[in-house]
């Protein structure tokens, strides 16, 4: 990349930021839209990621998604019963982990689905509920949509997503079963050095 292109770029991440910020306060549904549409905004129009650079999925995903998760609560969803055994250094280090697993997994996705219409169905009354699901739908060149569904979660002021249904499966209820298992063998510890190796591995894989 030269020194124009990456200028550029790194304006582009500012006013991606600017924009995360700006949006904090939005109803649920219209947060998801709005991000969303700015994010793939940017994924169209760019032809290093058309190319399959993940790795500016990643830093664009980093600066206007990551803001909008609940990245504590999407671990301990996951970590189930063994969350109250980690002790605070293990919840952190595993929270950096699982993050940065779950950043990886959400651009890959958000790559593929670029070039795809979304459709952002209204909220529908939730009273005073804390909790909501936001539906949204993308399509397919098969004809049958994907419907992916955002649980989101109040946090002052601010909507938090922390977990992500691909037509009903749970992105974060999906790693239960390999973390209950590899605590039980290997313990909180071992379960931190796994993830780890995982984001290495994709980190080295995304590089080659």
């Amino acid at each position: 990349m030269n020194l124009h292109a990456l200028l550029r770029y790194g304006q582009l991440l500012c006013l991606l930021a600017m924009s995360a910020t700006a949006s904090a306060g939005l109803p649920p549904d219209q947060l998801i839209k709005t991000t969303s549409e700015e994010v793939l905004t940017v994924l169209r129009a760019d032809a290093d990621i058309a190319a399959g650079n993940t790795s500016k999925v990643i830093d664009i995903v980093e600066a206007k998604v990551i803001p909008h998760f609940d990245f504590e609560r999407m671990t301990r969803l996951a970590l189930g019963k063994n969350w109250r055994n980690a002790s605070e250094p293990q919840r952190q280090s595993l929270t950096i982990a699982f993050r940065t697993l779950l950043v990886r997994t959400y651009a890959v996705a958000l790559a593929q689905f670029r070039d795809r219409d979304v459709d952002y169905q209204p909220l529908a009354a939730t009273g005073s509920s804390p909790d909501v699901i936001v539906h949204t739908t993308v399509a397919t060149p098969q004809g049958k949509p994907i419907n992916m569904d955002y649980r989101m979660g109040a946090i002052g002021e601010d909507w938090k997503v922390y977990d992500v249904l691909v037509d009903g499966v749970s992105l974060v209820i999906n790693y239960r079963s390999m973390f209950d298992s590899t605590v039980e063998q290997k313990g909180i510890d071992g379960l931190v050095s796994l993830l780890e190796e995982k984001n290495t591995a994709a980190r080295n894989g995304a590089t080659q």
